[in-house]
Parts: C-alpha cells; sequence; structure tokens
C-alpha cells in the first residue's frame, strides 16, 4: 500500500485520495476481503484481489472522485476482478467451496446492516481451533487487520519468509479442511471465543507500544483493535469477557495522548497529566468493568480490565490502590500464569512492599526462556535496582533492556535513564 501510495501525484486532490483511502484500508479492509472470499473461494485470491482494488482506487478516485461510499466501490471492484480471475483460468466449478454458504445475500448492498456479523465471520474462520495458536493470530493479522507480513514477522521474532510461509500454510489448511465461514454455535462458541479475544488484543498491544519504529504508538493499529472489540461487544453483549476486553482497551487507551510529551519523549504512568486523560472513555470501561466482574469468576480480560480499571479511578500514580491491584495480579496469575502477567505483579508488588521484594520475585523471571528477549524484563529489574541505589547493577540492566529494544521512544527513554545514572 505504502509504495504504492507515491504514486499518488502531490495535488491537494491526491493528498485527499490518499486519506481517503488510508481510512477505507484502517475501516474497510475486513469487510472487502470477507465478500471478496464468497466470490473467490480462495482467500489468497480474495487478498490478492482486494489489494488491486485499493491500488486501482488510488488512481481512478483522483480522476473521478471520491465515492460516496468507498467501502461499497471497493467490495465491487474486488468482488469483479476474482469474477473475472475465475473465468479467465475456467477453475470456476473446481475451487472447493471454502466460504460460501447457500443463498447468500450480496455484501456490498449500503442498506444492508450485516457488515459487522460478516467480518466476525471471517475473525471465526482465522480463529479455528485446526489451526495452531500461532497461525490463527497470523491470519487474522494478515487478513482481517490487514498487518504487513513483515511486522506480523517481527512481532513473533521470526523472518519475513518463515511467517509468509505460516500465513500460506495456513490458508491451505482452511481451503482442505473446508472450514465454514461463520459465527460458531453456542456450543462451540467457548474454545473459540479466547483466540478471537487474543487476537484483538495482540493488536491493541502491537498498536499501544509499537515493536519498531520512531513512534511510540501505531495509532491505526490502535484504531482497529477499537474497532473490532466494539464490533464483538455489540454482537456478542452477554460474553462477560467480551465485555473485559472493551473495557481494559477503553481504560489503557484513555491515556494515549498522554504517553509522551510533545517532542515525542516517553513519559511514565506516574509522569502522565490524568487531567488529560479520556474522561468518557474511563467513565464507558469501569461501567463496562462492574458488568464483566459480575460473574463472580472473572476471566483474564476482565482482570485485566479490573486492574486498569483501579489506574484510572486513583488521583495520582502513588494513589493507586496497590494492595487491591496486586491481589488483581494474583487472581489473574491463577486464571492467566503468563510469565509476562508475574512480570507486571512484581511492579505492584514493589509499590506495597518494596523494591527488594519485587526484585526477588524477579529472579524465576530470569531464567524463564520466554522472557529471553522480553525488554521489559531488564527495564523493571533496572527500575528497581535503580530505586534501590544499586546504580552500576541498574545501568547494566538497563544497557541490556536497550539492546532489547527495537521502538525508538523506548530507546530513547532507555538511552536517557543510563545517561541520567552514569552522570550522577
Amino acid at each position: 500500500m505504502a509504495a504504492h501510495m507515491a504514486n499518488v501525484e502531490p495535488t491537494a486532490a491526491g493528498d485527499a485520495v490518499a486519506r481517503a483511502v488510508a481510512d477505507a484500508h484502517r475501516r474497510e479492509w475486513a469487510f472487502v476481503l470477507a465478500a471478496t472470499a464468497r466470490v473467490a473461494r480462495d482467500l489468497d485470491l480474495a487478498e490478492e484481489c482486494v489489494q488491486d482494488a485499493y491500488v486501482k482506487a488510488m488512481h481512478n478516485w483522483v480522476r473521478d472522485g471520491i465515492p460516496a461510499n468507498p467501502g461499497a466501490w471497493l467490495t465491487t471492484t474486488a468482488k469483479n476482478k476474482a469474477i473475472d480471475a475465475l473465468r479467465r483460468e475456467q477453475t470456476l466449478q473446481s475451487k472447493l467451496p471454502l466460504l460460501v454458504e447457500p443463498d447468500e445475500i450480496e455484501m456490498d448492498d449500503p442498506a444492508l446492516e450485516a457488515v459487522a456479523d460478516d467480518r466476525l465471520r471471517l475473525i471465526f474462520t482465522c480463529c479455528h481451533p485446526a489451526l495452531a495458536r500461532e497461525a490463527q493470530i497470523a491470519l487474522t493479522l494478515r487478513l482481517v487487520c490487514g498487518v504487513a507480513t513483515a511486522e506480523i514477522a517481527r512481532a513473533f521474532l521470526v523472518s519475513e519468509p518463515t511467517m509468509a510461509a505460516r500465513v500460506t500454510r495456513a490458508k491451505k489448511k482452511i481451503l482442505a479442511a473446508r472450514i465454514p465461514y461463520r459465527v460458531p454455535e453456542a456450543g462451540e462458541l467457548p474454545e473459540r471465543l479466547d483466540a478471537v479475544l487474543t487476537v484483538i488484543h495482540l493488536l491493541y498491544t502491537t498498536g499501544h507500544t509499537a515493536p519498531t519504529g520512531l513512534q511510540l504508538v501505531r495509532h491505526d493499529l490502535v484504531e482497529r483493535a477499537m474497532d473490532l472489540a466494539r464490533m464483538l461487544d455489540a454482537l456478542l453483549p452477554d460474553k462477560p469477557e467480551v465485555r473485559g476486553l472493551l473495557a481494559m482497551l477503553l481504560l489503557t487507551d484513555a491515556r494515549r495522548a498522554t504517553r509522551t510529551d510533545p517532542g515525542g519523549r516517553l513519559l511514565l504512568l506516574e509522569e502522565q497529566d490524568r487531567s488529560a486523560w479520556d474522561g468518557a472513555a474511563i467513565a464507558e470501561g469501569r461501567l463496562l468493568v462492574a458488568e464483566a466482574m459480575r460473574t463472580g469468576s472473572p476471566g483474564r480480560f476482565a482482570l485485566q480490565a479490573a486492574i486498569a480499571a483501579q489506574h484510572a479511578a486513583a488521583a495520582s500514580y502513588a494513589d493507586t490502590d496497590w494492595p487491591k491491584v496486586l491481589m488483581l495480579y494474583d487472581a489473574l496469575l491463577v486464571v492467566w500464569p503468563s510469565p509476562v502477567v508475574a512480570l507486571n505483579r512484581a511492579v505492584a508488588l514493589a509499590m506495597v512492599d518494596g523494591p527488594q521484594a519485587a526484585l526477588d520475585a524477579l529472579e524465576p523471571l530470569n531464567q524463564d526462556p520466554r522472557l529471553a528477549s522480553y525488554h521489559y524484563l531488564p527495564a523493571i529489574r533496572a527500575d528497581l535496582l535503580r530505586r534501590l541505589r544499586r546504580t552500576d547493577e541498574a545501568i547494566g540492566a538497563y544497557q541490556a533492556a536497550l539492546r532489547l529494544a527495537d521502538n525508538g521512544a523506548e530507546r530513547d527513554f532507555l538511552a536517557a535513564r543510563i545517561e541520567e545514572l552514569a552522570t550522577g
């Protein structure tokens, strides 16, 4: 997409088209792909046709003007390309019926209200339990969210060819297994819903702190994740974990504007201007937390949302109810025994029992191979050592974190801490 954008003439009309295409890519990609896949009956062909439609839009909209319904224009264009391709290859009858249901209505009619439901079908198709969890996540990021294969590869710490092969194998498995294109029945939902929630959470996390680049936040990924979480909540309003995920994203994203200063410098939670947090998002998130926690046995997303709500409710970082946060992390570790959760729990433990207690809690995590390349482990360890005035050890830990970090804003923050400690 970016390479083709460069071919649009740098005029006022070209700039407007570039913005419109980028907006349509963020808002309409999943819908356009889902509708095209019904015609193509092949995810590879559908993706190729959708990409071609976006490229065509960049040029045609400069000449003809931006259509009133960009999503419908893109859908029609992509579907027509798929039909033409099938006719040329004369393989329409030989294609396996991958994504077709009988008596399906057309999806490019702007009067239809089934757009969100169709995108959800695509998500659940990608997150079918027949696929490995990593393949589910990678395929959803690629097809539903339009994330480039290279970016997905960086998130998984593998090479781009490896990730491309992984995505291709997943598509072929969907085709060979004739995985149906639908939202699961009630009995099938539990084994599929957690994967969908995980994918949306990972998408948000990837945008919240971009793995690479100079900017701290990838706003496009954050907004895609928010859109998907709202869509899922609208379609499955009785699922506490869906409510929990949406609440967690709202409460976390309410701080987005305050996470860096005007110069792009990273600001820690205790440095942020809480008066500039999004009050409406916090109010909505806290209400959703209350609904998600009513079950009496909250899951991992509801518990994470409850932790975020504690931060949002406090007048300052120090005023946070840290014993309550620590208790919530203990509960979260029971339902989700993740080393990342244990690492975050150590931060809360430091606020309750002091940095040495937290440093002791990190000892087993230092040996966990799952965190070997996770730069937040040495960064948190460095901060605890700094607070204990063990300066040389803190510098060494910050340097270890710096070697692992790829995001420019985070690297600048870590380098600044090293310099600060080195100069006294």
